[in-house]
């Protein structure tokens, strides 16, 4: 079974490095990846998702949470967060076909954001399996390359890993509390 894991770390050089290699120390695969900068400067966050048992994505949180430069582990199960990630897929269409690309892609709420003599580029954020059913109706068509983002998602509703941060940080980054 996949889960994803949002891990709000210090936005630091080095620390995706350290971060990836404990999944990797203990043999587990990264199935997607992906991080960038949050509102706070101070922070990133790391979107990961890994495939195995409650157990096991127990136990790599638990590992997690040791690592100096993590902040926050949470779980963002299905149900309960908005996951997303975003993909370019380039279609051989000639001019005659560039409308039912088109007229396909809008179906699955994707957009053309180039066209050309004989391509399209098509984007599409969404979850993953509309990003798969597009990327397997245009396969007729020719797909010429591809290339796609890791996962990121967020909880749904008012709490943040911020607010988990906090409370396991404590008195420690009171500073905190002004970004809020």
């Amino acid at each position: 079974m996949e889960h994803t894991l949002s891990i709000l770390v210090l936005n630091q050089p080095g620390v995706l490095v350290r971060v990836a290699g404990m999944f990797a120390r203990r043999g587990f695969n990264i199935e997607s990846l992906a991080v960038g900068a949050t509102h706070v400067p101070e922070y990133s966050r790391i979107t990961a998702v890994m495939k195995g048992s409650e157990s096991m994505v127990t136990q790599v949180a638990k590992q997690l949470e040791k690592l100096i430069e993590v902040r926050a582990v949470e779980f963002l199960p299905g149900n309960a967060a908005v996951v997303r990630d975003t993909a370019m897929i380039k279609v051989k269409a000639s001019r005659a076909e560039q409308l039912e690309v088109l007229q396909l892609s809008e179906t699955f709420g994707a957009k053309i954001v180039d066209i050309s003599e004989e391509a399209l580029i098509v984007e599409i954020t969404s979850g993953e399996s509309n990003t798969e059913a597009l990327i397997h109706a245009l396969t007729s068509y020719g797909i010429l390359e591809m290339i796609r983002t890791g996962v990121v998602g967020l909880q749904r509703g008012s709490n943040s890993i911020y607010q988990k941060e906090k409370n396991e940080a404590g008195a420690l980054f009171g500073d905190y509390q002004k970004i809020l």
